[in-house]
Order: structure tokens, then C-alpha cells, then sequence
């Protein structure tokens, strides 16, 4: 099983759009955090400059995406939280796990350490730095499974962005969307199965038959 991080193993995206639509808004852009979940989260960064620079009409100001991620990481380390009922969820998921995601490698480590989740991931953590395209490329998730040596078809990938489950479908794995808020017609249209709840992972895979997980 390969899982996005931000939104899926570590309730992040709140965090990290409100110091996005600070850090725009500070260079003559103003955004807000809402703004930034609809247009920017899930998307790989070089994808996100583009549109942001076409909006300002000129290139970012130089040393805007360190300076970025620098206080990202800062709010991060002060506190993430894992995604209700993900920690249970793993204990009942009886196949190899890792996470592949678009954002930078010590963005992933700083987030699932801040959330109690590094050790299960570590050494199983893969970013689109590693490759030449992040998603909606199939690239990320085709990297991830050939260095754990497992066939793309025998890969289930869980995803909470439309942009993470094309990238599932074009690499030929299963597409899993995750929607808390009840309201995956997005994820569904992309091709995915949609479930609610982190608890429900087992059951929605065909990884848990117990009476009372998946209706049995």
C-alpha cells in the first residue's frame, strides 16, 4: 500500500496553506488559506510556481520557496497531528506500507515525526525529487514500488487529491480516495473508491473480513 502523506497519514494541509497564503500575500499576492487548499494542495511545487507566477505576472522573488519552506517546516515541527483513526488503521493492514508524496523528503520526516509516525515509514518514504515528475504523473508511485520490488498492479495506492489518484491510474495501481468530509465525487471522478473514514482502510481493500469492519 502506497500513501500520499499531507491529508491522508497527517492532517497537514491546514498548517501548511495558511503559511502559504501568508508568505504569497506578503509579496503582493494576496491569498487565503482556502484559496491555497483549492489551487495548490496535492500539486507537485515546480507545477504550483507556474501558476503562481503566472498570477503575479513576473517570476517569484528570488529565494521565495526556501524562505517558504523554512517557516512551513517551523509550523510544522510545532505540532501535526496524524489523521484521525490512521494509527489503528496500519496495525490492521497485514501488507508492506510506504508513503510517496510531492512534497520535499524533510518536510515528510518533520510531519509523520511531529504526528508519531516516522518509524513505521522509515526507509519507506519516496518524494518527486527522486524523479522527474511529480503527480499527476505516475512517475512517484512507479519509483516507489520498483525500489520495494513489487509489481505496479499488486499496489494499492491511498490518496485524498483527484491530482494523486490520475497519478495512481496511470502507474496501473488500485485508487483509493480518501474524503472525510463524506463528499469524494472529485476523487471518484478521477476513478478512485472513496471511504470516509481512516478505519475503514481494511475493509474497503479486502484486507479485513471481521463481523462489524466491513459489514459481513
Amino acid at each position: 500500500m502506497i500513501f500520499d502523506c499531507d491529508g491522508v497519514l497527517v492532517d497537514s494541509e491546514p498548517v501548511t496553506c495558511a503559511v502559504m497564503a501568508e508568505a504569497l500575500s506578503e509579496i503582493g499576492l494576496p491569498t487565503t488559506a482556502q484559496e491555497c487548499m483549492r489551487d495548490y494542495v496535492g500539486r507537485w511545487w515546480p507545477d504550483c510556481v507556474e501558476m503562481i507566477e503566472a498570477k503575479l505576472g513576473h517570476e517569484l522573488p528570488a529565494g521565495f520557496t526556501t524562505r517558504y519552506r523554512e517557516r512551513q517546516n517551523a509550523a510544522l515541527a510545532a505540532g501535526v497531528e496524524p489523521v484521525a483513526g490512521v494509527a489503528e488503521a496500519l496495525d490492521r493492514v497485514p501488507v508492506a506500507v510506504c508513503v510517496a508524496s510531492n512534497g520535499p523528503a524533510e518536510k515528510m520526516r518533520i510531519t509523520l515525526g511531529a504526528a508519531g509516525l516516522l518509524e513505521r515509514f522509515e526507509g519507506k518514504m519516496f518524494s518527486a525529487a527522486d524523479v522527474e515528475r511529480g503527480k499527476p504523473a505516475p512517475d512517484l508511485f512507479l519509483h516507489a514500488a520498483r525500489e520495494l520490488g513489487v509489481a505496479p498492479s499488486a499496489c494499492a495506492v491511498v490518496e485524498d487529491t483527484a491530482l494523486g489518484i490520475e497519478a495512481a491510474r496511470a502507474a496501473g495501481m488500485g485508487a483509493f480516495g480518501f474524503s472525510p468530509d463524506g463528499d469524494g465525487a472529485a476523487l471518484a471522478g478521477a476513478g478512485a473508491v472513496t471511504f470516509d473514514s481512516m478505519q475503514r482502510i481494511p475493509a474497503v481493500l479486502g484486507l479485513d473480513h471481521r463481523p462489524g469492519i466491513d459489514g459481513d
